[in-house]
């Protein structure tokens, strides 16, 4: 009875840790960075933008089948994994992760204070404040990764369901979006690496593998149900890029003009205030904050798990816990030193990580091209190496075209 209850604990367990997996890359993928993103890029670019979506949602799936089978084959994270194939490498992939998830949990806390800003009219600074204790006092709980499972899966729900009655309402130009998903009017590199940095570059990378290692559900016999996982992770965000798209797709279609400039810009706050009003903005709000604190999760947890290149104490348990806690108050400190405008900061986050993204990929097909024995098998699937060494390339290309007009974003360099 003892042992029957004990494997029934534990297959809840790791349910839960796969569900969380998922939801902690879908919602890491679709934060406030990538809706910011959106309303800017869509004003800017019309449906064209629509083609940068489908780029980014292709390296998406190159990308996150590859890292997540590795990851959950080879049973070790990230950086672990990195190390034993080039001695020092995981070192400087933790480096890089930790600094831009950094920046990114400064963007997310951002985008926290703009939400609740929409949502109730608080100072954003305040409301940065709020979204960073509250996601504080979710990992002080002694069982955090539970709570962190619900939570996002929660929130994520949420964002969709709002998202999809705010597009149905807008009236977007639905076969003008198609067209250009595939033939676009004009190809912008910088917005591409910006989009794929904000939705899959810096710590959303590793975010649903390191968590679905939690699950237990590892090694190469694992691996049917970590593809299939990791497709569902980006069916769900797919889904809710295109509609979050097209919500904003309509209303710029509709003649409305997007403000993308001010201390306070909120370019997708008032594409829903065009569509509803008043109650717009409020739907946009709670959207908005949803994002953020899931992201703040996302960001936090992830980054914390690349720490433990640097101390082996911080790898698991309460250890861990408590730098995930430090890292989101690290965060919270810098977000309210800062003058940039959070909308800025935003869209240059998602552009910094961009150019994180090929560096950690090229360790990566090297391994599946060179030492599959990492992996604990003899052989890996070439057609994902394939699509892997695509993606790959191609975010090296990207990244390097993009270089001066990202940082041009935010003052620096041009």
């Amino acid at each position: 009875m003892n042992q029957s209850n004990t494997s029934a604990m534990s297959v809840r367990v790791s349910r839960s840790a796969v569900v969380g997996a998922i939801f902690l890359m879908a919602t890491s993928a679709i934060g406030p960075g990538f809706i910011t993103q959106t309303a800017t890029f869509t004003a800017q670019l019309g449906a064209a933008f629509a083609f940068a979506i489908l780029v980014s949602i292709l390296i998406d799936i190159a990308i996150q089948l590859n890292v997540w089978r590795m990851v959950t084959s080879s049973g070790k994270r990230a950086q672990a994994l990195a190390s034993s194939a080039v001695p020092g490498s995981g070192i400087v992939l933790a480096v890089l992760i930790v600094v831009g998830g950094l920046a990114f949990n400064i963007g997310n806390i951002a985008g926290g204070g703009l939400g609740l800003n929409a949502l109730l009219g608080v100072d954003p600074k305040l409301g940065g404040l709020v979204t960073g204790v509250l996601a504080i006092a979710i990992f002080l709980f002694k069982r955090a990764g539970k709570v962190v499972d619900i939570v996002v899966m929660i929130l994520g729900i949420g964002m969709i369901v709002l998202t999809v009655i705010v597009t149905i309402v807008s009236q977007p130009p639905v076969g003008e979006a198609l067209r250009q998903t595939v033939a676009p009017d004009t190809i912008n590199f910088a917005t591409i690496t910006t989009i794929v940095g904000g939705t899959v570059g810096g710590y959303i990378t590793y975010s649903g593998a390191h968590r679905y290692l939690d699950s237990g559900n590892v090694g190469p016999e694992a691996a049917p149900s970590v593809m299939r996982s990791a497709l569902t992770g980006i069916l769900v965000t797919g889904v809710m890029r295109y509609v979050l798209f097209l919500a904003i797709l309509g209303v710029v279609a509709s003649g409305v003009t997007l403000d993308l400039t001010g201390q306070v810009a909120n370019p997708a706050g008032q594409a829903f205030a065009a569509v509803l009003g008043e109650a717009g903005m409020r739907i946009f709000g709670a959207i908005f904050w949803a994002a953020a604190l899931s992201s703040v999760i996302g960001a936090a947890y992830t980054s914390a798990t690349f720490l433990s290149s640097f101390s082996h104490r911080l790898a698991t348990g309460w250890p861990l816990q408590i730098a995930t806690v430090g890292f989101i108050v690290v965060s919270l400190v810098a977000y309210l030193l800062l003058g940039t405008p959070p909308a800025t900061l935003l869209v240059f986050v998602g552009g910094f990580n961009g150019l994180i993204l090929p560096i950690g990929l090229t360790i990566f097909m090297y391994i599946g091209w060179f030492r599959p024995r990492l992996l604990n098998t003899d052989t890996y699937p070439t057609w994902l190496l394939i699509i892997g060494t695509l993606a790959t390339l191609l975010t090296w290309y990207m990244g390097v075209q993009s270089i001066g007009p990202i940082f041009a974003m935010i003052g620096i360099g041009g």
